[in-house]
């Protein structure tokens, strides 16, 4: 019996992509997809179609390791109008309250200072999160309003950049699970004046670098090139989605075993234990194991080569 036939080349790497505002992040992977001709991708976390900036796209092996970017923390910049709340808590919705703007310097940073460290957010009725099995968003479109639990999140930062009223300028760095819209609409109520998203950017997401961004116009024009070894020079290698976890150097006959799905007793100089990034001797990234108590070596996620 012959094998089905891929629809696309194993290609395995990390593609950070400069999204653009209007477009859905599933309907831009898929694009980028096409454009690499990868047999697979995946994106590290939806961006709403308002927002820009950073999105990675796991491409091919990559995406085993997708969930390691979706769990990482975030860096934005936002501007905010004061004085109007919306339905979506940014410009795509529908203004439903209107209030007069009486705020200064001083009063904004005081109103700041409470969203900074560890909080509760109750996350917005627009977002995708589930509740019996369908999306909140589509809920909320049918006016049904969902009781939703306050999450614990983190803002790490939250920096003042900018206040031409009505439009407030803030950068955030936060964990994962913020919804920055319900974050602004909070900062409103907080000002008494109530407050919706208009900009939206994505600067960071864990360490990657901002510079190796690239809109998904740069890459079309890289494609007309036709020259698939220039496309794939753009991928960071896939280790830098876990590149946070500790490194664990495998012998030859480790590497054997893990790559078989064996568990592998070894001696652990290093103390390590949880999770840790395989690497052959030959320096080729493996996959994520666990190490557990009793010193063995349990694979969890390996690269298919």
């Amino acid at each position: 019996m012959n094998k089905p036939r891929k629809k696309g080349r194993d290609v395995n790497g990390i593609f950070l992509l400069d999204k653009s505002q209007g477009m859905s992040s599933n309907d831009i992977m898929q694009k980028v997809k096409r454009l690499f001709q990868a047999n697979k991708a995946g994106h590290t976390g939806a961006l709403d179609p308002l927002a820009t900036g950073m999105l990675p796209i796991c491409l091919g092996e990559a995406t085993k390791f997708s969930q390691y970017l979706l769990d990482a923390d975030k860096r934005y910049q936002v501007i905010a109008k004061l004085g109007e709340r919306t339905d979506t808590s940014d410009a795509d919705g529908q203004v439903v309250q209107e209030r007069e703007v009486n705020v200064d310097l001083a009063k904004i940073l005081t109103a700041l200072q409470q969203f900074r460290g560890d909080i509760m957010q109750v996350p917005t009725m627009f977002s995708a999160l589930k509740h019996q099995g369908k999306p909140l968003y589509e809920y909320a479109r049918a006016g049904i309003t969902v009781e939703r639990e306050a999450r614990p999140i983190s803002i790490f930062e939250l920096k003042f950049i900018d206040y031409q009223e009505p439009y407030l300028t803030l950068e955030v760095h936060c964990s994962k699970g913020t919804y920055i819209r319900t974050l602004v609409d909070d900062i409103g109520e907080v000002l008494g004046c109530g407050a919706h998203v208009t900009m939206l950017r994505r600067i960071g997401v864990a360490d990657y670098p901002r510079d190796k961004m690239m809109t998904l116009e740069q890459l079309q024009q890289l494609v007309e090139q036709d020259d698939l070894d220039l496309l794939d020079q753009h991928l960071l290698p896939m280790d830098t989605a876990v590149i946070r976890l500790p490194q664990l150097v495998l012998t030859e006959e480790q590497t054997k075993a893990v790559g078989f799905g064996q568990r592998v007793k070894f001696v652990n100089a290093q103390r390590i234990q949880g999770q840790v990034r395989l690497i052959s001797p030959n320096n080729l990234f493996l996959g994520v194991a666990i190490i557990d108590e009793h010193n063995i070596i349990r694979p969890q996620r390996m690269v298919v080569y």
